[in-house]
Parts: C-alpha cells; sequence; structure tokens
C-alpha cells in the first residue's frame, strides 16, 4: 500500500494536492491526528476495502500530534507492506500573504494577538522537522492551482516503474532560485543567445538557438561535465532511498541555455533512468516550440 502524507504552510496548495490525489483514485483524508496515523494505517492494510486503495493524508499546522510525525514515519518505513512518502508544499512568505488576502480566508494559526505575518512565520517554525523528512518539497511561489495539480499527478499519483524520479527544471537568476531544487548548476559562463537580435525572441526549445549553442565548445563541455556529476552521484542518492531529485540550471532570463542544457540532460538521463520529467519555470507552456518537442523554459 502507498501512503502519500500531505504538508506545508497553509496557502500552499495542500488542498488542490490532496484534490489530485483523490481523482487519481486515492483515499483522501484531511487534517488527520497524527497519533492515529500508525492505526489507521494498520486498519488499512487489513481491511479489503481500504487495502485497494492507496492514501493521502493532509497534515498541516491544524494536525494534532504533529511533533510526532518524524518518529511515526520512521516506524512506518520498518513496515515492508506501506510505502510512505512525506511531500512538502512551501511559497515565500509574502505569497501566502497575499493568497490569504485575496482569498480572505482566516489562516489557522491566527487569533486576537497573532497577525497574518506572525502566524505564517510560526507555522514555519512548527512543520521544520516535517520539512526536514521530506521526500519531495515543491516550491508553489510561481504555480497555478492546475499546474500544481498536473505535477502531483505526473510525479506522485501516475503508475511509475520503481526507482528514482528525476526532474530537470530550467529557471532564471533574475527570478530567483527554485527553493525546491536539490541540486543547482550555473550556466551563465556560457554563450548567450540573447545578444544575438535574431535568437532574442526564442528559447532554447527553438532549433535556432539549439545550432548555435551546439556549435560551442563549451556548451559541450558544460553537458559533459554535469553529466560525469550526476552519473557518479545519482547512484548514491537513489542508494540512500531518495524518491525524488529536482536538479536545477540557471541562466540570467531562463529562456535559452538553461532550457536547451535541461533538454539535453533530460534526453540523456531518460535512457538511464525511467522516471525523466522536464519542466522551464520561466517559459510559458502555452508558447508553441519550433524544431523541439516540450515545454518552453530559460
Amino acid at each position: 500500500m502507498k501512503l502519500i502524507i500531505i504538508s506545508g504552510r497553509s496557502g500552499s496548495g495542500k488542498s488542490t494536492a490532496l484534490r489530485a490525489l483523490e481523482d487519481a483514485g486515492y483515499h483522501c483524508i484531511d487534517n488527520f491526528p497524527v497519533a492515529l496515523l500508525t492505526s489507521l494505517v494498520g486498519e488499512a492494510t487489513i481491511d479489503p476495502m481500504l487495502r485497494r486503495r492507496d492514501l493521502a493524508i493532509g497534515i498541516d499546522a491544524r494536525s494534532a500530534g504533529i511533533a510526532q510525525l518524524p518518529e511515526i514515519r520512521a516506524a512506518l518505513d520498518r513496515d515492508e507492506q506501506v510505502k510512505c512518502e512525506i511531500i512538502y508544499l512551501n511559497a515565500s512568505s509574502p505569497t501566502l500573504v497575499r493568497r490569504f488576502s485575496e482569498t480572505r480566508r482566516r489562516h489557522p494559526l491566527t487569533d486576537d494577538e497573532t497577525d497574518l505575518h506572525q502566524a505564517i512565520d510560526a507555522e514555519s517554525l512548527l512543520l521544520n522537522d516535517i520539512a526536514a523528512v521530506a521526500d519531495l518539497t515543491i516550491d508553489t511561489t510561481q504555480l497555478a492551482g492546475q499546474t500544481l495539480a498536473g505535477l502531483i499527478k505526473e510525479r506522485i499519483a501516475d503508475e511509475r516503474p520503481a526507482g528514482l524520479n528525476l526532474l530537470f527544471r530550467s529557471f532564471g537568476f533574475k527570478f530567483g532560485v527554485p527553493v525546491d531544487a536539490d541540486l543547482v548548476f550555473d550556466v551563465r559562463c556560457l554563450p548567450n543567445p540573447y545578444w544575438m537580435e535574431t535568437l532574442r525572441p526564442l528559447t532554447g526549445l527553438d532549433r535556432p538557438v539549439q545550432d548555435f549553442l551546439v556549435k560551442d565548445e563549451a556548451v559541450g563541455k558544460m553537458r559533459g561535465d554535469i553529466i560525469t556529476f550526476l552519473d557518479a552521484w545519482l547512484p548514491r542518492f537513489e542508494a540512500n532511498r531518495r524518491t525524488y531529485m529536482t536538479v536545477a540550471l540557471g541562466c540570467t532570463g531562463g529562456q535559452h541555455r538553461s532550457v536547451h542544457l535541461a533538454e539535453q540532460l533530460g534526453a540523456y538521463f531518460a535512457q538511464r533512468y525511467a522516471n525523466v520529467l522536464v519542466r522551464h519555470r520561466e517559459v510559458s507552456p502555452a508558447r508553441p516550440a519550433s524544431g523541439a518537442e516540450g515545454e518552453s523554459s530559460a
């Protein structure tokens, strides 16, 4: 049985994630008391009705006994009948303030003496131990609800072969480094197609940009060095029971160099791992790519 625990700061998208898992066939329970988690799992493994469905549990600052979760997780990991994963959702504090202000919802930790800003900071401290043991952290600061639901489906709900789930994400440094990245590679030292007027409006998904970058020896060396590093160390992460890895590649604007290299690395490692995704943070998914397949990015 698969058990997915969805946690994270209020306003970061936990309800959206649970709905996506429910649509995928999971039996979902929100705001579940942590102390009862072991009993629930035990019941689910023997109940014929529950045993046929995977479980998704929402746990956050409202859940009783939240401090016990790391200890309970360790016990669940020793149960061979259960595959437990913790997914932690986060977003920047200003984004959370804006979301609560727009929806006019009440933060669960606010009261007569605690305002919204204080509640958001207090919740972050309260959830630190859970964030530390999460298998996957997703930063939803720049994710729309539909995009988050799709990501949950792709990385968690879809039936995939066992093994490391690997995501290559391109981004632009001027928009900030993705906080959910496990490894970050800075490719701003490579030649920049932006300075070519004919290439500026294109992205690394377009053939002219690809041709420009492939011709440069430094781009090939950067690609080779990153592959050598990942070939050496990804198996060590996997042997350490890592389920998810996000490799981020950044250039200045997230449109050309990082997009091209993310696509190149994704194609290479898709031949070695069964679960490989490529995503581009700064390029609109709706933009059609000429001469390449996939989504757009830097």
